[in-house]
């Protein structure tokens, strides 16, 4: 190092709780209208209302017979009813005539009720007869086996409120009330800028000294899993001019950028300094008080409506991959519409006992990557070594061990939360 060149020091150094309140203050996006088909995994924009009565008739819940509960009423095996079977509900149909008194009507599950009826006779308690008659050998209360207008959910009634994540069985609930078209909040554009002398595209052979851009291929799979659009700027090399023009094009073109690569501290990294330089930008912080992953930079530009969040992510492999999994995809939910407290939820996890002693440093939250294999007493948690530029640390991982800032470690056999990774990273 030449005399002239320092370390920088880190900006402005925070706990993890503070860099999760400053992320969950981030505006969720504006609207747009898509298919229920196409919602899946969409936020809801506005709350939903039901437009009709689900289910809209009387419908039986049973195969059966349909029939006046009165007509039942002391039916038993050693003295049974007698009906007079006066016709067949057909599915998809409503039923032609009422239910006189004294009858029945065959009925399948999900049939109309006929008009008149109240109730439906399981078929394993009826039996067909000669002349015409239905022999009932159990009585039925009114609306036994029935299920009422309106009673899954009624018309006028909040089906889902703003701020619900779609799942694939609430678009079968939706079209089956009639809304076909839902307001979601936008799709996140994401920009994704590597940096690096030292990184080359992935299809070119490595040079002494070069390294594969893996960070971009990885981090793009995650952003979308997480529900965004990636918009891919591919690598910029350590020039501050060329890299401040790349960095202002993503900002025209994305909701918010993702830098992977030069967020520390040292003579060559510039991530800080570029994005300072950016008109009308408010830098939050500048490292978290995490392991791995403390050289992480949040900062905001632009005003009102327009302001966008620039994240500097570390380039070692395990550190950006990690701090986009416990704070990234977060940033990705709740521009998506999602509630902080549920952006930040981990979306999977199981319990395990740990299989060694964790070190840690008092002040800093760590994330362990460990291994998840049954043991003679349950799960245990494995902890794995590997340095923050090591990506096969989090190839042989299942997930993570979080171990609090105010611990200065977690002992073996201790009753651990696991993390996992599933999809997301």
């Amino acid at each position: 190092m030449r005399n002239n060149e320092k370390i920088k020091p880190f900006f402005r150094v925070v706990p993890p709780a503070e860099a999760r309140e400053a992320i969950g203050r981030i505006n969720s996006l504006g609207s747009e209208f898509v298919p229920v088909e196409s919602a899946s995994g969409r936020v809801l924009a506005a709350a939903l209302l039901v437009p009709g009565d689900l289910p809209t008739f009387d419908r039986a819940h049973m195969d059966g017979y349909a029939v006046r509960a009165r007509d039942t009423f002391g039916a038993s095996d050693s003295l049974p009813a007698y009906l007079k079977l006066s016709g067949v509900v057909e599915m998809g149909q409503a039923p032609k005539e009422p239910l006189p008194r004294g009858c029945a009507m065959r009925i399948a599950t999900g049939g109309m009720l006929p008009e008149g009826a109240d109730s439906v006779v399981m078929i394993e308690y009826t039996e067909e007869v000669a002349g015409g008659q239905v022999e009932v050998s159990r009585s039925v209360s009114p609306w036994e086996h029935v299920i009422r207008i309106g009673e899954d959910i009624a018309a006028g009634a909040e089906v889902l409120p703003a701020g619900r994540r779609l799942r694939p069985h609430d678009l079968g609930a939706l079209t089956g009330v009639g809304i076909l078209e839902v307001s979601v909040v936008r799709r996140p554009r994401l920009a994704l800028i590597g940096t690096g002398d030292e990184i080359v595209d992935p299809r070119t052979e490595p040079a002494p000294g070069q390294v594969r851009n893996i960070n971009q291929i990885s981090l793009r799979a995650m952003a979308e899993a997480a529900g965004a659009e990636v918009l891919d700027f591919g690598i910029c090399k350590d020039d501050p001019e060329a890299f401040a023009s790349v960095l202002a094009r993503a900002l025209e073109s994305a909701d918010t950028v993702f830098v992977s690569g030069g967020s520390s501290v040292g003579v060559k990294d510039m991530t800080l300094d570029v994005i300072a330089g950016v008109p009308e930008t408010e830098l939050l912080f500048h490292g978290i008080s995490v392991a791995p992953g403390k050289p992480t930079i949040l900062a905001m530009t632009g005003n009102g409506s327009e302001r966008k969040a620039i994240v500097g992510l570390p380039g070692h492999p395990v550190s950006a991959l990690v701090i986009f999994a416990v704070f990234g995809g977060p940033l990705v939910r709740i521009l998506s519409g999602e509630a902080p407290a549920l952006a930040f939820a981990p979306q999977n996890r199981t319990r395990a006992k740990l299989g060694r002693n964790i070190d840690s440093a008092p002040g800093r939250e760590d994330y362990v990557r460990v291994r998840v294999v049954e043991g003679p007493q349950g799960m245990v948690a494995e902890p794995l070594p590997g340095k923050s530029a090591a990506i096969f640390s989090l190839v042989y991982a299942d997930g993570y061990v979080v171990v609090d800032l105010h611990r200065e470690g977690l002992e073996a056999g201790s009753e651990v939360d696991v993390i996992l990774f599933a999809g997301g990273i």
